[in-house]
């Protein structure tokens, strides 16, 4: 019966997609066409870095509200470094992946130490950060970056973006880390089942600790990417980004309970929710009714998450 219900929720994600792409190759020329495949591979690149960190959070039965927050303020303080700073391309990036990464651990530390619920700790932190992304730009863009900058985020190499490679490593590396290393089946022991993970002689706060610093630098590292897309420091830009995170993880199958789901499950939810935008903006669906289907998406998925959790559950009583 378990093995059922995870085979049906790894091809439904797969089923979906497929759909979807049948679905709007129909609706609009324009959609199966080589440019506007590659735009969608660009503007998925970004969320598809973010939620490595974020599956990482989410197997350990965590959440991690603070990204969009996060990705906001990467963006104004390398920005800001690179422009009044004085600071060269590299120094600016590894300075700010660091603070990044510094946030994460913060979060980490209350969350494992202090014992924070994780859902308050990353609110105040998104909160907090959000604030401050106004403050150290007094409200306005940071411009002047340097030319060379767009490369990481605008260039190709080959007939491929830069960013979908990147994407593409850190989902391999992330997928070799969580499924080949003794910390990666740590941080799935401790979504199903906490207790036994401590009781095996596991530091489990460090182990919980170390998923948020992961969220904080991946979660760096796609604000630095929006940056050089965009080119100019946008004390807005990642506001409402955690929602889409958070859905396109949950669709590619990971249990909001913790414990349960793969990255491979991951990648096809992130081109869901990019196929989904990019669908919607062909058809030139209005952004209002965009929101309302991004949350009927992600109520659906943590719903069937939810009851195939509960089967699963109903399952092992019943074998027994």
């Amino acid at each position: 019966m378990i093995k059922k219900i995870a085979s049906l929720k790894k091809y439904a994600i797969l089923g979906v997609l497929l759909a979807l792409i049948v679905f709007f190759s129909i609706v609009s020329r324009s959609f199966l066409t080589t440019g506007n495949l590659l735009t969608v591979a660009r503007q998925v690149a970004m969320l598809g870095i973010s939620a490595v960190g974020m599956t990482c959070v989410i197997l350990t039965a965590g959440i991690d509200l603070s990204v969009g927050s996060v990705m906001g303020i990467t963006g104004i303080v390398a920005a800001l470094l690179m422009t009044k700073g004085g600071f060269s391309i590299l120094p600016a990036v590894l300075i700010t992946l660091v603070m990044a990464s510094g946030i994460g651990l913060v979060n980490g530390l209350f969350v494992a130490y202090v014992r924070v619920p994780a859902l308050i700790t990353t609110l105040a932190m998104m909160t907090i950060l959000r604030g401050l992304c106004y403050v150290l730009c007094d409200g306005m863009p940071v411009w002047g970056l340097p030319e060379s900058f767009k490369l990481l985020g605008q260039g190709y190499l080959g007939p491929i973006p830069i960013p979908v490679l990147i994407m593409f490593g850190v989902f391999a590396v992330g997928w070799v880390f969580l499924n080949k290393t003794r910390n990666g089946r740590y941080i799935y022991g401790l979504g199903g089942n906490r207790e036994a993970v401590r009781l095996s002689g596991v530091y489990t706060a460090r182990i919980e600790t170390l998923v948020y610093v992961l969220s904080g630098f991946l979660t760096g590292l796609a604000g630095i990417i929006m940056l050089s897309r965009i080119n100019t420091g946008q004390p807005k830009i990642g506001t409402g980004y955690e929602l889409d995170v958070i859905t396109a993880v949950v669709l590619g199958g990971i249990s909001i309970m913790g414990g349960e789901g793969s990255l491979l499950g991951v990648l096809a939810g992130v081109l869901i929710a990019g196929v989904l935008a990019n669908g919607m903006i062909l058809m030139d669906v209005s952004e209002y009714y965009q929101q309302i289907t991004k949350g009927l998406v992600l109520l659906a998925a943590v719903t069937f998450d939810t009851l195939a959790k509960r089967k699963s559950i109903t399952g092992r009583g019943s074998d027994k």
